[in-house]
């Protein structure tokens, strides 16, 4: 027997169950300082990835703060829902997120003990035609705004629960799949990023392998030399990107003025440290002589310009045919340098913060192409630079399989999406 659906909203689900939807803290509520290094995370638009919560760079405050903002802490079954820039960016909160704060510039919903599974709600808010719904009720012609009003006037189309619950665990299993491959990746990242730091940050290298002389027995008989940056090993230099690597930024989006093929795109969003999300992907139109200037080549590195400058991530031709948008740099590696060795050079660098010498901005943060031309990067000899790569190179081809295997399931799931919630 087919199951019965029901039609309501949002907000009528919440009534009904006793839930709530409500706005995080505004700024004047939670400042900059009152964040530490240790303490409750605080889950921001930036941290929702992939319809989960992600700790990298994530916010924490106090115990005072958290009990000064306790009407804001989520429980499991909530959904943080960001409120601006991109609409759609929204997780569900499990266990391990108890007691978590819900942060600025975010909107929690709590459905209570409604009629309506949160998993399931989780995947329908999920849904193309669900997102562009959101969008067109959203406010402001420069940052797209959603308030509590917007969000509770959403339709909800749903069957009874245990078909709900079905439809949750189908949907589920490809992303507990995902998850996996994404851990996976993880490990081989930290592998490759730990080589690298033990190497050229520690100076802790082997011996060169193109000599067989006691004097190439690595860093034990290395000799150093001083440099405008510290003690260094003979024989490595300190160079600008612009000497090692070609860059340029994005396409200009113009409606009006575009012309050609509409194709996808990568902006700030869809880039995170170390990974590329081709969630919620844009499209732009480009003429085919433009695909060789803003188009992406396997092993190209795209960096944020703009929103948290610097984050960083390798493309391995993820999906064919993508283009960049102006908030993004691409940085190509010229002959005299690898791929991978400027990868975590550049990766290592952002993450320990030594790019924000080169920001502007006194509110939102840019990285401008002429100030990321200036950045010093330390390069060793050449035969440092190829062993590097015959260690990694195994490392990423593993990591490229993983994201090829999540990007199938991906498509998968998407799939069925729709075709479960009709």
């Amino acid at each position: 027997m087919r199951a019965s659906w029901t039609d309501t909203t949002l907000g009528a689900i919440c009534d009904d169950g006793n839930g709530v939807i409500k706005t995080g803290p505004f700024g004047s509520q939670l400042h900059k300082s009152d964040y530490t290094d240790e303490g409750v995370p605080v889950v921001m638009p930036t941290n929702i990835d992939e319809g989960r919560v992600s700790l990298n760079g994530i916010a924490r405050i106090g115990e005072d703060n958290v009990a000064r903002l306790a009407k804001h802490k989520l429980s499991p079954g909530d959904i943080v829902y960001g409120r601006r820039g991109d609409i759609g960016r929204q997780a569900l909160i499990t266990k391990r997120e108890n007691g978590w704060l819900c942060g600025t510039g975010c909107l929690r919903i709590s459905l209570g003990d409604g009629i309506v599974d949160p998993v399931f709600l989780h995947y329908y808010l999920r849904d193309e035609d669900v997102i562009r719904h959101i969008s067109n009720q959203a406010v402001g012609a420069t940052m797209p705004n959603l308030n509590t009003k917007i969000l509770r006037s959403i339709p909800v189309r749903h069957p009874d629960l245990p078909t709900q619950r079905k439809i949750a665990g189908i949907l589920s299993a490809y992303d507990d799949l995902i998850e996996n491959n994404l851990r996976r990746i993880k490990i081989l990242e930290q592998m490759a990023q730990s080589l690298y730091r033990e190497w050229f940050v520690h100076f802790r290298f082997p011996r060169d392998p193109s000599e067989a002389s006691a004097k190439a027995g690595g860093h034990e008989s290395a000799t150093f030399k001083d440099s405008k940056l510290g003690r260094i090993p003979e024989g490595w230099e300190w160079k600008h990107l612009e000497e090692i690597a070609e860059f340029r930024l994005g396409k200009m989006l113009d409606k009006k003025k575009n012309k050609g093929d509409l194709m996808p795109y990568l902006a700030n969003v869809n880039v995170r440290w170390g990974k590329i999300d081709l969630g919620g992907l844009r499209t732009m139109r480009f003429k085919s002589n433009e695909l060789e200037t803003y188009g992406l080549n396997y092993g190209d590195i795209v960096m944020c310009e703009g929103g948290e400058p610097g984050r960083c991530a390798v493309w391995r031709d993820q999906m064919q045919g993508m283009m960049i948008q102006k908030a993004i740099h691409r940085i190509r590696s010229r002959e005299n340098m690898n791929c991978s060795f400027l990868y975590h050079s550049l990766r290592y660098r952002g993450q320990e913060g030594h790019l924000a010498a080169f920001f502007t901005g006194a509110t939102i943060k840019h990285l401008p192409r002429e100030k990321l031309a200036k950045v010093t990067l330390l390069v060793p000899p050449r035969v440092f630079l190829d062993t590097f790569d015959r260690y990694v190179e195994p490392i990423e081809n593993q990591i490229s399989m993983l994201e090829t295997s999540s990007n199938n399931l991906r498509r998968t799931r998407d799939l069925l999406l729709p075709k479960l919630l009709s």
